[in-house]
């Protein structure tokens, strides 16, 4: 699909965090991401791919990760970093989204459906952040995080109040040295089910992707956005 739209591009500091944002005129979808220093490279790319994927014009924000581990971690676990502080300052970076980005957003373009989004501790943040609060329509979840310790524990009693969840994994992602690590694609299904359950078939997916953790990031964020976009307007 080509899109028919032309996006704007710039570089605002909200509230501290420097933010990337990519918008179209008259745009109906606000798209959040993080902006980890890893990321800052692929940002124009992956708006490029969504905006080829969707004919539905989009603001897209990311907003600058600090500490990767300490932004995006809801909870401490070794396996992902010894720092006692790690798993302390994630409810910090949520209300930066809710009480400082989205304001400034919804100042600028208006009161639009928000699809919160991101790439492996991103899509940890994004799908934990949607179980604190139901100001997220849909949740874009690609290559998340979800091995992180007694994940299916805490979503079977905090289910996700978003309506439409994607789910994406690398078909080589479970099959790592790393025990911790390798537990992810049975807490990737595990969660599915659980979505399933409460949102029904048709407003959740997985899907799989060829590859390890660290192949096509650009591709398949977009694609879960893309996803998350496409559902919502019933295509």
């Amino acid at each position: 699909m080509l899109s028919l739209f032309t996006m704007n591009h710039k570089t605002s500091i909200i509230d501290g965090r420097e933010c990337y944002i990519y918008n179209a005129v008259k745009p109906r979808y606000f798209l959040i991401q993080t902006l980890g220093n890893h990321e800052r490279g692929i940002f124009d790319r992956t708006a490029e791919l969504i905006a080829q994927a969707c004919d539905v014009p989009f603001v897209q924000a990311a907003f600058q990760v600090f500490d990767w581990d300490l932004d995006l971690t809801p909870w401490h676990d070794d396996a992902i970093n010894r720092k006692p502080e790690v798993g302390t300052k994630t409810g910090e970076t949520l209300r930066y989204v809710t009480e400082s980005l989205l304001p400034a957003l919804k100042a600028e373009f208006g009161n639009l459906p928000v699809i919160l989004g991101g790439y492996s501790l991103g899509g940890l943040f994004a799908i934990w952040s949607s179980t604190q609060t139901d100001c997220f329509t849909a949740i874009a979840a690609a290559s998340p995080s979800l091995w992180i310790k007694d994940w299916l524990d805490f979503a079977k009693t905090h289910p996700v109040k978003a309506g439409k969840v994607y789910l994406s994994l690398g078909d080589r992602e479970e099959h790592v040295k790393n025990r911790a690590i390798a537990r992810v694609g049975d807490s990737v299904r595990g969660e599915y089910e659980l979505l399933k359950a409460s949102l029904g078939s048709g407003n959740c997916t997985l899907a799989w992707n060829p590859g390890n953790h660290f192949q096509d990031e650009d591709k398949r964020l977009a694609a879960a956005f893309s996803w998350c976009i496409n559902a919502l307007e019933g295509k």
